[in-house]
């Protein structure tokens, strides 16, 4: 195009030059010409931009992230004239098109239609625009360029995917500890006994204890004494570029999600907390609980104001760490609050991991892990199995 305004403007200046040198009928009908082309080609886009038509839609406004849903558009020229050149720009950062190239261009005659069945995927959760961003209509002669915003455009409801993974690489414990949990509730060993309580299952009755005692004595179920684990999530929103800051929240909730799917899987009961601002406090213990763990994550509101050491105190003054086995953060920043905590929880042999997203600022230190902290650094692009 920049050549071709490099010419037309050589081509204006040679008739100029015609008429003042040398005048005469030919010279001006070249003038006159050359001097309306542009006149007549802007009046050209004026009328493609009344009368091009696109028509587009999805398969469901609620998506979920990373899974392709149908996607149908069509472009159309209804008029009685053909239209040169027309550009499609797709919305490409949150979202794309598969089969179709941002950026493609079509020549349509009078009555040409050209309808395209594919699927969209959109990368991360939120609410955002999707498909057809804007129209590049150009002129025959390639001289100018016009965009317009495409005034049918999509909007997209998109929730976080559920990573299913075949187990946790980081967390061994927690899975272990479930196994073991499960296998003593089915076989009622003989472990440490405490008074019985009305209500208790008479299957539970430990006899021996009873008989030493006097009184009805009842067994412990493995992990009466500690309540398992917290899972807490950090829901400040970092800087102001949108797909970066939607990029980093899809993968810390995916954590946090793939995370609560293998411990419900595993009927391994835990506590779950987040916000600061607006708290948010849910004990998942079964399946039901996690499906309503899920909801509460597609509706999470990121918060620029939230502090994550202000959430932490909170909850540490809460006393829901109190007797923790595992203490499980998800993180982007590692705060000298953070590991405090950790430190303190250690002294009372609770595991914390933190899991941390996102790539380190220049010149942050190298987080480290102990015998008792565990830090794990989970990159916001690649895939959760094999990293948990």
């Amino acid at each position: 195009m920049k050549r071709n305004r490099i010419v037309f403007a050589a081509l204006w200046l040679l008739s100029l030059a015609g008429i003042s040198f040398y005048g005469g009928a030919v010279s001006y009908g070249f003038f006159f010409c050359m001097t309306l082309i542009p006149a007549v080609c802007l009046l050209y886009l004026l009328a493609v931009y009344f009368c091009f038509h696109i028509y587009q839609e999805i398969g469901q406004r609620d998506v979920v992230s990373s899974q392709p849903v149908s996607y149908y558009f069509v472009l159309q020229n209804e008029s009685f004239f053909a239209f040169a050149g027309l550009g499609v720009s797709l919305f490409s950062d949150l979202s794309y098109v598969e089969d179709i190239p941002d950026g493609m261009e079509f020549e349509l005659l009078p009555g040409d239609r050209y309808p395209f069945h594919t699927r969209l995927v959109c990368k991360y959760r939120g609410e955002y625009e999707v498909g057809v961003k804007e129209i590049a209509v150009r002129d025959f002669l390639r001289l100018f360029s016009v965009r317009y915003r495409n005034p049918g455009t999509i909007k997209a409801l998109v929730k976080p995917r559920i990573p299913v993974l075949s187990g946790l690489r980081t967390l061994p414990e927690a899975l272990e500890y479930a196994r073991r949990e499960n296998r003593l509730a089915r076989d009622w060993p003989d472990s440490s006994a405490r008074d019985y309580l009305p209500g208790d299952p008479l299957k539970r009755i430990h006899w021996g204890a009873t008989a030493r005692e006097g009184k009805l004595k009842t067994r412990e179920e493995y992990g009466e004494e500690k309540e398992g684990i917290v899972l807490f999530l950090d829901t400040r929103r970092y800087g102001t570029d949108r797909a970066a800051y939607l990029a980093l929240e899809n993968r810390m909730l995916e954590i946090v999600l793939a995370l609560g799917m293998v411990f419900a899987r595993e009927n391994l009961p835990f506590s779950f907390f987040c916000g600061q601002r607006q708290p948010r406090f849910l004990q998942v213990e079964r399946m039901p609980d996690f499906d309503v763990l899920y909801e509460q994550m597609c509706e999470l509101a990121f918060d620029p104001q939230d502090d994550a050491d202000v959430m932490l105190e909170a909850l540490r003054e809460s006393g829901r760490l109190n007797g923790c086995r595992i203490v499980i953060g998800v993180l982007h920043r590692l705060s000298s609050a953070a590991l405090g905590l950790a430190d303190r929880l250690a002294r009372e042999g609770t595991l914390t991991v933190f899991y941390l997203t996102g790539a380190r600022e220049a010149g942050e230190p190298v987080p480290q892990s102990a015998p008792l902290r565990r830090i794990v650094e989970i990159p916001v692009e690649a895939e959760l199995e094999g990293l948990l």
